[in-house]
């Protein structure tokens, strides 16, 4: 899952960026509104938290402009205020769900994953192949029924070659989908990253190189 974090009070927004890729989700955060617009004409976020009162462009904007370009970002709008004027309003510009602040952090992962279901196809909730199982609500994956000590990121460059079911996955879709957009592309990240994660699922080896395609299970 990719989400876009956008809310002006910067202590909130890194806390709450910090708290979700914990959760193995890739998070990009924007502090006023006419950056947030830009990073969504560029990225496919599945689900943007939308604060309403932004500087450079009010959160009601990013929202209509959201649902002007028919981008499929799920949108979960936050505002200081509760009322049902409020909730109306927001739901009419196009977002998804209403969160008032404050919130529980729980409640908003669990809102934020229920969105992104929305945004995608729906999955099986455990996902394997082979001896391969992966249940990516509880963050755990065994191979043979051994348990895999694996990191955050290699939680979730599993999850996406799994969830394609064996076609090839480019560079550049891991790296859309399991790093924020302050990676460097050019870093060899995406190589490092799965030649560690080949060393833990261990023998015999199940991630394939597609010679300038890409990478399987």
């Amino acid at each position: 899952m990719r989400l876009l974090i956008v809310e002006d009070e910067v202590t909130l927004a890194d806390l709450v960026a910090r708290g979700l890729r914990a959760e193995n989700v890739a998070v990009d955060v924007a502090y006023r509104g006419d950056e947030a617009d830009e990073l969504l004409t560029v990225n496919d976020y599945d689900v943007a938290v939308l604060d309403r009162d932004l500087p450079g462009l009010h959160g009601d904007q990013v929202a209509r402009r959201i649902s002007e370009r028919g981008d499929s970002t799920r949108i979960l709008m936050l505002t200081a205020s509760g009322t049902l004027a409020d909730r109306v309003a927001g739901l009419d510009l196009g977002a998804d769900d209403y969160l008032a602040k404050p919130f529980e952090f729980p409640e908003l992962v669990a809102r934020v994953r229920a969105l992104a279901r929305r945004s995608a196809p729906a999955l099986p909730t455990m996902l394997t192949s082979g001896d391969i199982v992966l249940d990516p609500a509880r963050h755990r994956a065994t191979r043979g029924g051994r348990p895999l000590d694996l990191t955050p990121k290699e939680l979730m460059l599993l999850q996406v070659l799994l969830e394609a079911q064996g076609a090839v996955v480019s560079a550049e879709v891991l790296l859309e989908k399991c790093w924020d957009h302050n990676v460097d592309p050019f870093t060899g990240a995406v190589r490092v990253a799965l030649s560690k994660l080949r060393g833990k699922l261990g023998e015999p080896a199940v991630i394939t190189t597609v010679q300038g395609r890409g990478y399987c299970l």
